[in-house]
């Protein structure tokens, strides 16, 4: 099991710096490349380039709460909740399967 993780290319989670503009204002923002690959779909699947989806969901968010401590966290959560929402079979499903198929192993 942890060779699905500790096996994960390294060029996967080096830093990538990327200038946007926001409002007018370019701001430089620092994720793992993982996660511009995840930003760089969203944005695609939805009909954006990236900095068009990071500036509407930037205005977004500043609309709802009316600021962003921290945007590039906002972004790595933005990220997991994509893949949760989009991940098939749902985990909960998932592992009652992986139990009825433990108990099935044990009682038969």
């Amino acid at each position: 099991m942890c060779n699905i993780y500790s096996g994960t290319d390294p060029a996967l989670y080096e830093t990538t710096t990327r200038s946007v503009r926001i409002n007018g204002v370019v701001t430089s923002l620092r994720l793992e490349q993982r996660f511009w690959q995840i930003i760089d779909e969203i944005a695609l699947k939805d009909g954006y380039s990236t900095p068009q989806f990071l500036g509407l969901l930037h205005d977004e968010v500043v609309a709802q709460r009316g600021n962003i401590p921290n945007f590039a966290s906002l972004l790595r959560v933005v990220c997991t909740v994509y893949l949760q929402q989009n991940e098939t079979p749902s985990l909960p499903a998932r592992n009652a399967n992986v139990a009825s198929n433990q108990n099935r192993a044990i009682a038969g």
